[in-house]
């Protein structure tokens, strides 16, 4: 069964954009190169500070081998990781682990 994971995280003031930005030239691209399947990205409605997205993984080895091809790449830990973190908040990432439902379309 898929397991997903939903991660918020809190962005910084006035960098929303640069965020965005970043994540979608750069940060997605990567991730996506590596074999993550990300299904949805969203930012708050009318809170600048909210950003949301959602990635599916086949079972916990998958997660796994994923996050190790992600996060343990050299791209990763020069390129990407402090600009990561002039973005977001690290402290205050709630990342959700949920499973679909049988009523759920996102399978």
């Amino acid at each position: 069964m898929p397991l997903y994971e939903i991660r918020q995280y809190e962005i910084r003031p006035g960098k929303m954009d640069s965020w965005v930005k970043m994540f979608n030239e750069e940060t997605l691209p990567y991730q996506v190169s590596k074999g993550v399947i990300v299904t949805g990205i969203f930012r708050g409605e009318t809170d600048d500070s909210v950003y949301f997205w959602i990635r599916r993984f086949e079972s916990e080895e998958h997660r796994e081998k994923l996050y190790a091809a992600v996060y343990e790449d050299d791209h990763w830990k020069t390129r990407l990781s402090d600009r990561v973190g002039e973005h977001i908040n690290r402290e205050t990432i709630i990342c959700s682990r949920v499973v679909p439902l049988a009523g759920s379309v996102i399978q």
